[in-house]
């Protein structure tokens, strides 16, 4: 169980390194070098993105995955739905005079649970064992948490809790299900996962501006289409 964790526990201790760094050279650091490490760790993901998305071996199964499930997400607007939860807890915490250790924790766990590559590496873990992803997306939180602990302060440190319980709960439910999947679906739910990486690479650089949320459906679709193609 401890190596299907292995992913959530780097990202977990990429965040508290980065908080810690952030406290510490909060006076020093300022947005030029921090964004561009930023642009930096981006094409990082664009390159996980691609290598995860050539594992695909139906390209039918690829296209339709995207179309489809980025069309049940846009209709159910989850880009939206996200937004006015992040929108709805900022108001709560930090719009009622609370201290910047609610907002931070707020502004963090919103940060590093909402996401595809949360989704997307955790899944990747629970199926298959690889940790990519997940590592890739330490890297980034780790960056992140730097910029927030030496604006916000030692809350982002606190986003740890949920961000392990989110994280740990979809690699185990993945790890429950693997053995009722076959290879061909795990390839091909990785494959469109990272097409939708490649998405938030894009959006990072600011190349684009996709919905990513929206297409987090289209990662399950395999799993059904694969019994008709």
């Amino acid at each position: 169980m401890f190596s299907r964790l292995l992913g959530v526990f780097v990202n977990d201790a990429a965040v508290l390194a980065g908080t810690v760094i952030g406290l510490l050279f909060r006076k020093v650091l300022s947005e030029k070098y921090t964004d561009a490490a930023m642009k930096a760790v981006a094409l990082c993901v664009l390159y996980i993105g691609i290598s995860g998305a050539l594992k695909g071996q139906n390209a039918v199964i690829a296209i339709l995955s995207l179309v489809l499930g980025t069309l049940v997400g846009t209709l159910a607007d989850l880009d939206g739905l996200l937004a006015k939860l992040g929108d709805r807890l900022q108001s709560r915490f930090a719009g009622k005079g609370t201290s910047s250790l609610s907002e931070s924790f707020v502004s963090a766990t919103l940060l590093f649970c909402v996401g595809a590559m949360a989704i997307v590496g955790s899944l990747s873990s629970g199926l298959s064992g690889d940790h990519a992803t997940l590592y890739s997306k330490a890297v980034l939180d780790g960056i992140s948490s730097i910029v927030f602990a030496s604006t916000l302060g030692i809350g982002v440190a606190l986003s740890i809790v949920p961000m392990t319980l989110y994280q740990g709960g979809i690699v185990l439910l993945a790890a429950v299900v693997a053995p009722y999947l076959g290879e061909t679906v795990i390839a091909e739910m990785t494959c469109v996962g990272s097409l939708v990486i490649i998405a938030l690479g894009l959006n990072m650089l600011g190349i684009t501006k996709i919905k990513v949320a929206n297409m987090v459906p289209a990662i399950f679709l395999p799993i059904l289409l694969c019994l008709f193609l």
